[in-house]
């Protein structure tokens, strides 16, 4: 058995790895594809590539583009649901008297949201507001 393992580390490294007559470096440049003409190649190819789509067209074209979101927002509008903004002032609050500090605190007026329906304005005077005064009721 110990010959075994002798014999095993009695191979030469020549045998193993053969020296050739290229260097790391023209391995490493063959390999990657950096040779002279490849190079060239790419370096043309880089000066004629240029951006599928610019962003101030990509964002021009979601405007105009229809899915699903711009359809639900465009059509169902949101109905004004103001914020009441309440302020609590400072107090001793529990049986021990703990002093709290004032604070304010916000919620909406309306328990839900509320959406109009599809052509219905947000707030029916918009229309009349612009007209002057004759679709005014009198």
């Amino acid at each position: 058995m110990a010959t075994l393992l002798v014999a095993g580390c009695a191979t030469s490294q020549e045998e193993l790895m053969p020296v050739g007559d290229t260097t790391m470096m023209e391995i490493w440049q063959n390999q990657a594809g950096h040779s002279t003409g490849e190079r060239r190649l790419l370096d043309v190819r880089s000066e004629l590539r240029r951006p599928l789509e610019s962003p101030e067209l990509v964002s021009e074209q979601l405007r105009y583009s229809r899915d699903a979101s711009n359809e639900i927002y465009s059509q169902f509008r949101r109905l004004p649901n103001p914020d009441l903004v309440m302020y609590v002032f400072p107090h001793l609050a529990g049986s021990e008297q703990v002093p709290v500090p004032g604070y304010s605190t916000v919620f909406p007026l309306y328990q839900r949201t509320q959406y109009a329906m599809p052509g219905e304005s947000a707030r029916p005077n918009a229309l009349l507001e612009g007209r002057g005064n004759e679709g005014r009721a009198r």
